[in-house]
């Protein structure tokens, strides 16, 4: 493609060199160029591409993009390169990627999930309902991305880098999609990667207090300003009204037409009659004239509002009320409330509770069920909010029976150093807890010490199948390591 038609619409640029020549590729990972390679520096929190140019030009970068405050005299780019500056590398990378790809949103309707909990459980929901009623559903998020039942491949974030997005946008618009339904992180929203993206409709799911750290957010306000971003960015939006940041939401979203869905407050859409129990809930809702039973194989509060949102949307849809149910009642999310089977008949759960909230959901939920102990097995992340670890020690040493603290994904910490935070919460309260640093044997003591009656919830890691240590992600499958301590792996 012809440099100059990729930066259709990225303003206030300044270029030396040709803008007519043909660009065969486009890079921000300089080990991604090739010859005729467009090479578009951005500054991370841990590199700066800027520091990679000079690479990129040797490996064939015929033209870079780069900073305003790029140092060209210490770069000492070639004449025959052609160099763009502009204000915002971010920006212009998704407007670029936009361009690259034929800006492939504007060929189905978007529909973005944003929120701190739920957002995965959601757009399962979503897909699922959507699936039901005939249509061909895409889905990018947390845990892999799909085209149908087609994996395109496990996630490395949340949300994809603006050139990888559009890449899969591009895919799923070749595949025919109908829709695309998508997990929306704050950090994606902040650092632009979704810029440029047609989105149809936004739901927003609750926002509690995480990811508050230097690499991610620096406040609560700038964390849901982030999100907020979504609702500028779609014509309809679905928001919670149970949740404290709704009416802002709406205040501050005058061109967005939002709807609401609570169990609580008033609101457009509201869940009554509601059962929990140890494997599901059900709740009413009242579909077009009709009060309708809705089942849902997902134990928990939180399991009424993340089918609370995922039926809003399908109302607005005009999807039928059967196939509203068909898609809900069988939904399972990998991760999220997930029983691992095995020849023992153990109750052991796998979920992605990785918050004090979260795992307070989680234990409160169990312990209303479990007719023996729930044994809690968790850590936290490194290099990330800090201010968690205490607290959902707390909760922990509060709420369950026992607790063995352990690592999660200490990335470039000191694990120990993470579990003497958590430790700062949990000694404070009554419950009697364990430290086993080494996550696989602190799983083998939690099983090993259960009986049939106990419950055991492995917290923090859900889906993912690995454990990342000083830069290196190791595998580490949860539910190969309950097969493996039970004898039954092969």
């Amino acid at each position: 493609m012809e440099l100059k038609k990729l930066l259709v619409g990225i303003e206030n640029l300044k270029s030396k060199g040709d803008l007519e020549i043909n660009i065969k590729k486009v890079a921000c990972n300089s080990k991604n160029v090739v010859q005729d390679s467009l090479f578009i520096a951005i500054k991370g929190y841990d590199f700066d591409g800027h520091e990679y140019v000079n690479e990129a030009i040797e490996k064939g970068a015929t033209a870079v993009m780069l900073d305003v405050s790029a140092d060209l005299k210490k770069m000492k780019i070639p004449s025959g390169v052609t160099v763009i500056i502009t204000d915002n590398t971010r920006i212009a990378l998704a407007k670029v990627s936009c361009n690259y790809f034929g800006n492939p949103s504007r060929f189905f309707k978007l529909i973005g999930v944003t929120g701190t909990k739920g957002k995965t459980t959601t757009t399962y929901m979503i897909k699922s309902i959507l699936e039901k009623a005939g249509y061909k559903v895409g889905l990018i998020g947390t845990i892999a991305n799909y085209i149908g039942d087609e994996c395109l491949g496990y996630s490395d974030r949340t949300t994809p880098e603006s050139l990888e997005l559009q890449e899969l946008f591009y895919k799923m618009a070749k595949a025919k999609v109908d829709y695309v339904v998508m997990e929306v992180s704050s950090q994606s929203l902040k650092l632009s990667r979704v810029d440029g993206c047609n989105f149809d409709y936004g739901i927003f799911t609750n926002l509690y207090k995480d990811h508050i750290s230097l690499k991610e957010h620096a406040n609560m306000d700038e964390y849901f300003e982030s999100k907020l971003k979504l609702f500028s960015m779609c014509p309809v939006g679905f928001v919670n009204s149970d949740d404290f940041k709704c009416n802002k939401i709406i205040k501050a979203s005058p061109n967005c037409n939002i709807k609401t869905y609570a169990v609580d407050n008033r609101a457009d859409l509201l869940a009554k009659d509601i059962t929990i129990t140890n494997i599901s809930v059900d709740f009413k809702v009242k579909i077009g004239m009709k009060n309708e039973r809705i089942k849902v194989n997902i134990p928990g509060r939180y399991s009424v509002y993340n089918s609370l949102a995922a039926i809003s949307l399908a109302i607005y849809l005009g999807i039928d009320a059967e196939k509203i149910k068909e898609g809900l009642e069988n939904i399972v999310v990998p991760g999220r409330n997930e029983l691992v089977p095995n020849k023992e008949d153990l109750t052991i759960m796998i979920d992605y509770a990785h918050t004090a909230e979260s795992l307070e959901n989680i234990l409160q939920a169990t312990k209303t069920y479990t007719q023996g102990r729930v044994i809690c097995v968790f850590g936290c992340g490194g290099d990330r909010d800090k201010e968690k670890r205490p607290r959902m020690g707390e909760v922990s040493g509060r709420l369950a029976d026992y607790t063995i603290v352990t690592s999660d994904n200490p990335r470039t910490e000191d694990p120990n150093q993470i579990i003497k935070e958590i430790e700062q919460g949990i000694s404070k309260t009554k419950g009697k807890y364990e430290i086993i640093e080494n996550r696989k044997e602190a799983i083998t003591k939690a099983i090993k010490m259960m009986n049939k009656k106990d419950i055991v919830i492995l917290a923090g890691k859900g889906h993912e199948l690995y454990q990342e240590i000083n830069g290196t992600k190791n595998p580490f499958d949860e539910r190969e390591i309950v097969k493996e301590i039970l004898g039954e792996k092969k």
